[in-house]
């Protein structure tokens, strides 16, 4: 009996981690992608059968502090000491603030919903269709406070599961008359308090249920957060440049679809 409870304690470990990698891959991958991170770990969650519960929604907040990382690491050149760049990041990210805070528990009860996210996917899906024959005579614009507040504006349409944050930020960009390159790398940036804040308001809210083992799953997922979450980047930027969001709105489409489709089924 003792032998049979220390395999199945290991077996439960190794299940554990293999939770842990398969998320922080989902999150890194994701996250600046304009498919929608929160989206995708909640339809992983349900594909994995993952017991909701405050610490595994606070993992997949948490390990977002891996893609703040990234960002940090890649655009170290541009976030030397600027402070009227500062000012219009942090003007972007109020909107966010104000309305996650205000309706955090609405946005906690949407975190369980696959179909939320299903039809999120769908209908951002279809605007990325379009959206690069909108703008496409696009030149770069400069950004001032004004501009800079809406953009903060069109990421709050993000705090719905399976709009993405980047998607919203990156068509924000382009409303306001950035091409879609630079309005990629102003959400990018707006990624990083954005997400802080997110991250350190989980962190206060589970901070007394923290055991040694779900710090280990937190450090590990932030790491191979921050490993994928580069790689991603780079890939992102390249696919940005070369073909535009199209894509990225038919894969929207296609995996909404089927979310929904398993849905109808009772499998997700």
């Amino acid at each position: 009996m003792v032998e049979y409870a220390i395999v199945k304690a290991k077996a439960k470990w190794i299940m554990t981690l293999m939770h842990v990698f398969i998320l922080s891959f989902v999150e890194g991958l994701t996250e600046f992608l304009p498919i929608s991170s929160t989206g995708h770990l909640i339809i992983t969650s349900a594909f994995l059968k993952i017991e909701p519960s405050d610490f595994t929604k606070a993992f997949d907040v948490i390990i977002q502090f891996g893609a703040i990382f990234a960002v940090v690491f890649l655009y170290r050149d541009r976030l030397k000491w600027n402070l009227e760049f500062y000012k219009k990041v942090f003007i972007a990210f109020i909107p966010a603030a104000i309305f996650g805070f205000l309706l955090k528990h609405k946005i906690d009860e949407l975190l369980e919903s696959t179909t939320v996210v299903a039809w999120a996917l769908i209908i951002g899906g279809i605007i990325l269709l379009f959206i690069d024959r909108v703008f496409k005579k696009n030149t770069e614009s400069e950004l001032n406070n004004k501009k800079s507040g809406l953009i903060g504006l069109f990421q709050c349409l993000a705090l719905i599961p399976g709009v993405s944050r980047s998607a919203a930020t990156i068509i924000g960009g382009q409303v306001v008359g950035l091409t879609r390159e630079k309005a990629a790398e102003f959400s990018f940036i707006l990624a990083i308090p954005t997400l802080t804040a997110a991250t350190l308001y989980k962190l206060w809210k589970i901070r007394q249920i923290l055991d040694m083992s779900q710090s280990v799953d937190l450090a590990l997922g932030i790491f191979l957060s921050f490993v994928f979450a580069i790689l991603a980047i780079r890939i992102f930027i390249t696919v940005l440049n070369k073909y535009g969001l199209k894509y990225f709105g038919v894969y929207r489409i296609i995996l909404g679809a089927i979310v929904l489709i398993l849905n109808s089924k009772g499998l997700l």
